[in-house]
């Protein structure tokens, strides 16, 4: 419990690093509004309920909301956006002004607003308005003033900080990010230290050198079909393709709204489902199937289906989003579902995409995203399933989501964003500024609206006990518990079992390494019983008494727990580890736990033995030395 302490403190003193942090984020900005009504009747004109509307708020959304994330986080942030010169951009205004953001929009006279609005009975969201978009571009006057207020909020950030920005891109496709402003940007990179890019179509974007990008699965997808497709004069296709991609998109290109980062759906655990596949009306079910969404009218494509076959998003701000585009585009042609990229990753991937399981796909692409992107860290956020982030050094890490109702994650990945680049501009490693991301995204979730992270909650949640109380010997349904906890803070759980009859070194390095594989080290020794079975009568040495109060000892162990049965199957299932542990120097496709570890998500991972550490060897020797020493009285 001392190893979660102390990963509590790190976690905090980057927070307390990144406060007063300047970052000017960029992009296309709108306003969230929502329309709380009540029905309790039916028309007679047609079946559609009669509304009465009890109450209204407005926030901000999009870049604007990136920036309100970033101000209530702590850092400095200023947002520079075309703002049409309407009611809904006074209302923009005025949200950005309660937020201590530092307002740097650029009026667009004859430019609506971007706005969303929403209108809820209940939770349940019954349809969705949406006007302003990219068929009001900015003119070239408007161009010409945002250029202006860039150069002026990046020279303003600089000197009021002492250290060059942050800038964080929001490229929605709405026209605020126009082709001019992407260029001003790239010429100009030098004068930010950290650039977070979220962006739609990434394509566009690969002179930009970011330091983080944030695609959801199918952005990554779109990003990996276009170089399939487009493969460079110097490779076959598929094979290095989209090393040097334009700055500007192909003209057929279908423009998405702004990404949301759907942290999971009630009812239902919300672990590998999609936030489309529960409504809050809706029965609980573990496997649902996919429901007609008010808000869209574009079915699921088959290719985006999660591994037990569930729905892809369909939740569209604007057409298209969270589709791969180009018609007919299959997991295959997509690059991240080839026969090859899944060999040995998962389960098989048939033409329609069943079968896929997204997190271990989107794993084994994350070198080639880096490549196509040019960015330092990627980040792929898979909604309900979390996300997947690596950077230089190419080790992936997980996290996980919470099921919430859809309407609770409007504005999540907001959250995600803010958070993953205040921590990388404060240095943070990247597996701490992938915890405190997960984390932010977490906690926004509990009510319906744009989701804020407050730097307040956030270190709220950090200064939570990281055992939440409970002792370190635990039974399976208080285990079962701790990792639902422990996920809902955004913590991953390594999951490992074992006899431990004679604790050795080779055991405490094992567990050290298992330990190091995430936040929180489960460990299920086998009772008594079990182990006569597996080992032979004479075993064990020591009682399952001993074994797990030594166990509990150790500093990288988080919890321990017994178990009566030869295998740990019921454990896993009631823990749903996010890594599962098993010592040898087998591959993980022979762990006989290794389908069910995968089937709930997780992923396997065997660790080699210590030379000559093994309680087998320990005995044989104990019993060599008294079978050979001399009997008292003897000469």
């Amino acid at each position: 419990m001392a190893g979660a302490a102390a990963e509590q403190r790190r976690l905090t003193a980057v927070v307390e690093c990144w406060l007063g942090r300047p970052v000017l984020v960029v992009g296309d900005a709108m306003l969230d509004e929502w329309r709380f009504a009540e029905s309790d009747r039916l028309c007679r004109e047609a079946p559609a309920p009669i509304l009465t509307l009890r109450r209204r708020i407005s926030a901000a959304g999009g870049a604007a909301n990136t920036a309100v994330n970033i101000a209530a986080l702590g850092g400095r942030a200023a947002l520079v956006a075309p703002i049409g010169a309407d009611v809904a951009g006074d209302e923009l205004h005025d949200c950005l002004d309660r937020a201590d953001v530092w307002d740097r929009t650029v009026s667009q006279p004859g430019r609506p607003t971007p706005v969303k609005r929403r209108m809820l009975a209940g939770s349940q969201i019954l349809l969705r308005e949406d006007s302003g978009g990219p068929e009001d571009p900015p003119d070239d006057a408007g161009v010409a003033r945002l250029l202006t207020a860039l150069a002026c909020a990046t020279a303003e950030l600089h000197a009021a900080g002492g250290t060059a920005p942050t800038l964080v891109v929001c490229d929605y496709a709405l026209g605020a990010l126009s082709a001019p402003v992407r260029a001003w940007l790239v010429a100009n990179r030098e004068r930010y230290a950290t650039v977070a890019l979220d962006a739609h179509d990434l394509a566009e974007w690969r002179g930009l050198a970011p330091t983080v990008v944030t695609p959801s699965f199918a952005e990554a997808s779109r990003l990996l079909a276009r170089t399939v497709a487009r493969p460079s004069d110097n490779h076959a296709p598929g094979q290095g393709a989209g090393r040097d991609l334009p700055l500007d998109s192909p003209d057929d290109a279908q423009s998405d709204g702004p990404s949301e980062l759907s942290v999971g759906v009630a009812p239902g655990d919300g672990r590998g489902s999609h936030p489309d596949a529960h409504r809050p009306t809706t029965p609980a079910h573990p496997e649902p199937t996919a429901p007609t969404h008010p808000e869209s009218t574009t079915p699921p494509r088959p290719e985006l289906a999660t591994a037990a076959g569930r729905p892809a998003a369909t939740d569209q701000p604007y057409p298209a989003e969270d589709q791969v585009t180009g018609g007919g585009t299959d997991p295959a042609d997509a690059g991240l579902a080839t026969t090859d990229g899944c060999a040995g990753l998962g389960p098989s991937v048939d033409a329609t995409g069943s079968g896929m399981d997204r997190a271990v796909l989107a794993e084994s692409r994350l070198a080639e995203l880096r490549q196509h992107t040019g960015a330092d860290v990627v980040a792929v956020t898979l909604d309900t399933d979390g996300a997947v982030v690596a950077g230089p050094d190419g080790e992936p890490s997980r996290s996980h989501s919470n099921p919430v109702p859809a309407s609770h994650t409007v504005g999540a990945g907001d959250a995600y964003l803010a958070a993953m680049t205040l921590a990388l501009a404060a240095d943070a490693p990247l597996p701490i500024a992938a915890q405190l991301a997960q984390l932010a995204a977490t906690i926004t979730v509990s009510d319906t609206g744009t989701c804020v992270c407050r730097r307040e909650d956030l270190l709220t949640a950090l200064d939570r006990p990281a055992d939440g109380g409970w002792p370190t010997l635990v039974d399976a349904d208080e285990l079962a518990t701790i990792a639902v906890a422990h996920r809902r803070a955004g913590r991953s759980v390594v999951f490992t079992n074992g006899c431990f009859d004679v604790l050795h070194p080779g055991h405490v390095r094992y567990l050290e390494q298992a330990r190091a594989l995430g936040d929180l080290l489960v460990v299920a020794v086998n009772a008594d019983g079990s182990v006569r079975r597996l080992k032979g009568a004479d075993r064990p040495v020591n009682p399952v008494e001993d074994r797990v109060a030594l166990l509990a000892a150790l500093t990288h162990v988080d919890h321990v727990v017994v178990f009566e049965e030869d295998s740990p199957a019921r454990l896993i299932e009631a823990v749903r580890p996010d890594v599962y542990v098993k010592g040898g120097d087998y591959p993980p496709e022979l762990v006989p736990e290794a389908p069910l570890v995968r089937r709930l998500g997780g992923q396997v991972r065997t660790l080699g033995y210590v030379p000559d550490r093994s309680t087998s060897a320990i005995i044989d020797r104990i019993r060599a030395h008294g079978a050979t020493a001399p009997v008292a009285g003897q000469a």
